[in-house]
């Protein structure tokens, strides 16, 4: 998905082309495998972050080309979102030193791109999903201006037949219809990749799925979706529910999600794996290629296999099998796609030294994943511990086990052994596995999320709440502390004046529609102690006000009891943006001599806002 296509599927002939290329693909991994050219005598580890920019008020700031140029670096490259960029590590040798020599240069390279972001007079902040994001920043027009971005959207939207539905429930529920993948920019990684030997790599990947549910579960760090608590790592529900082209008509029909984590252990080999995915899933996008992967190979080149590594990169297995070519020297990797980006870089690199240690120290047992666990249950504490967190309980091997618990007693000791049989220092073995170990004893980032947000909550609306959770993120990350050493926000410290409006509006609302009867209208004014009452019509737009003062005026001339809403409400309703300045808000109070602003966006009231606000 980095390079820069520019076409779907709907030119013909090179569609064609590309299915042929696609075939001749999977018949040249299989010569590959069949005649053992894969490079099986080393292990390399990589990884890919994925990272947000943010302004100066700590909110979405789509500026990644211009960040990209100053940066001028190859590690950098785009994401589906203009206020989303992605870092690219060079792979490291599994040995000595590599997990500090991959935490170094991520360390420069986030230090250089901060250089550059402040010359935009933006901030960089690793996050799940970042707390601020609003329902205008997953418009098309945050999408970042290149053709391979807009030929994704527009085949998804054509094999949907329609909008997407995004459902999530927590703590709180989100219920939204969106038209656009734009809901999948709300996810920021932190990919880990691991070399696989070609005649070992089912077992691995079958191993990889059974260790996922355990390892996120103390890895979780994305709680927060537009304001609301959702699951524990809302990524995973996110990311499938915004690539979801699953047509709600074939209900009935059992159907592979494009997003997911798999129906069953895997068998064979990776070709396997591969024909799966071209089997169930549409081909997306296209590109002309110019010489056949077979031909290549029967002239003693090793092919890039250019059409199965572009429909592999829209297949989204939170496992995905990955191929490539280094050196001259074809390679399979393990992708890791499901740690969030976050809380800081060590915790970062933790996960990625517990990911690593767990799948090199795989027990001789978990050869044969069949036999030791069900399928189903491999894929069960996945889910769970994506809703519910370092609080799940799993089975593991017939046997149920608190997240802590399998961490600490049967997961961390085969990760130690792990890392210690490829070599890796044990200074770094001792430092990244002890902060796994304290995170698991101690708070996840979705856990000090959930409970800062909470705190604020008492004391500020949801919005400003949002914007001081991150920035006490960005300052917590800045101090390079892992997330169990985090303190939290001290309210007595909080000094923060209101910008805009949607930082102060109430967004818990009472509504009325345009046939209730006044007299219940009157009720549930006196009910709540509120002054103020917007009135929508069927379709859920802002019809008119109702304030308690008009009622009053009204009381010796209308029966409250048989007159409806839309006879008596203001109709002429002043309104304003949640993006508009507080000052301009309280300006149009004062000029118009009234006591609120209904808070509309695209023809939506999404708050209101009142003169008791700005106490």
């Amino acid at each position: 998905m980095g390079e820069m296509i520019k076409n779907n599927t709907k030119d013909i002939v090179e569609r064609m082309a590309f299915v042929q290329h696609l075939i001749d693909d999977i018949k040249a991994l299989e010569l590959l495998l069949e005649r053992g050219l894969f490079e099986d005598d080393i292990v390399r580890i990589g990884a890919e972050q994925e990272l947000c920019l943010i302004d100066e008020d700590y909110r979405p700031f789509g500026v990644n080309l211009e960040l990209l140029d100053a940066i001028n670096d190859a590690h950098f490259t785009t994401e589906l979102a203009s206020y989303n960029i992605e870092i690219n590590l060079d792979p490291f040798e599994l040995k000595g030193n590599c997990f500090s020599l991959v935490e170094d240069q991520l360390r420069r390279l986030l230090e250089k791109a901060a250089k550059k972001a402040k010359g935009l007079n933006a901030k960089l902040l690793l996050a799940g999903i970042l707390p601020t994001i609003g329902k205008k920043e997953v418009g098309l027009d945050h999408l970042t201006p290149i053709p391979r971005y807009f030929a994704l959207n527009e085949m998804l939207k054509t094999y949907k037949g329609g909008d997407f539905n995004l459902k999530i429930r927590g703590v709180d529920e989100l219920f939204l219809r969106h038209d656009s993948v734009m809901f999948e920019a709300c996810n920021t990684s932190f990919q880990l990749h691991l070399q696989i030997p070609s005649h070992d790599f089912v077992q691995s990947y079958n191993w990889a799925q059974a260790i996922a549910g355990p390892v996120l579960s103390v890895c979780c760090n994305s709680p927060l979706l537009m304001g609301r608590e959702l699951w524990k790592e809302t990524r995973i529900a996110l990311f499938q529910q915004s690539l979801d082209t699953r047509k709600t008509a074939s209900a009935l029909r059992n159907q592979t999600p494009r997003v997911g984590f798999g129906d069953h252990w895997e068998k064979g080999d990776v070709a396997e794996i591969f024909k799966q995915d071209i089997s169930k899933h549409r081909i997306l996008l296209t590109k002309p290629i110019e010489q056949n992967s077979l031909e290549k190979l029967n002239n003693g080149e090793i092919p890039k296999l250019p059409a199965l590594c572009l429909h592999n990169g829209t297949v989204y297995r939170w496992n995905r099998a990955c191929y490539g070519v280094g050196n001259g020297k074809p390679h399979l990797r393990i992708e890791n796609r499901y740690i969030p980006s976050g809380p800081s870089v060590l915790d970062e690199i933790a996960n990625f030294a517990f990911w690593v240690g767990l799948m090199k120290g795989r027990p001789k047992a978990f050869d044969d994943m069949p036999s030791q666990m069900d399928f189903k249950a491999a894929k069960t504490n996945f889910i769970k511990a994506a809703r519910s967190g370092k609080e799940t309980l799993f089975s593991w091997c017939g046997e149920s086990y608190t997240a802590k618990k399998l961490v600490l007693n049967k997961l961390l000791p085969i990760a130690y052994k792990g890392l210690h049989r490829c070599g890796v220092d044990d200074e770094d073995v001792e430092r990244l596995l002890g902060i796994i170990e304290a995170r698991t004893k101690g708070r996840t980032g979705e856990q000090w999320q959930v409970a800062n947000l909470r705190k604020l909550k008492k004391k500020f609306k949801t919005d400003k709440s949002l914007v001081l959770l991150t920035k006490k993120m960005v300052e917590n990350q800045t101090n390079n502390l892992p997330i169990h050493k985090w303190e939290d926000i001290h309210l007595e410290k909080v000094k923060r004046t209101p910008r805009l409006v949607k930082e102060l509006m109430t967004t818990h609302l009472l509504k009325l529609n345009e046939d209730d009867y006044v007299s219940m209208a009157k009720a549930i004014m006196e009910w709540n102690g509120i002054h103020h009452i917007p009135v929508e019509n069927d379709h859920g737009e802002l019809a008119g006000l109702l304030t308690w003062g008009y009622l009053e005026s009204l009381e010796k001339e209308v029966n409250f009891e048989s007159t409806v809403v839309s006879d008596v409400m203001i109709k002429d309703v002043i309104t304003i943006s949640p993006e508009s300045e507080v000052s301009l808000a309280l300006a149009s109070m004062e000029t118009n001599k009234i006591g609120c602003l209904p808070v509309v966006l695209d023809n939506t009231l999404v708050g209101i806002l009142s003169k008791t606000d700005f106490s």
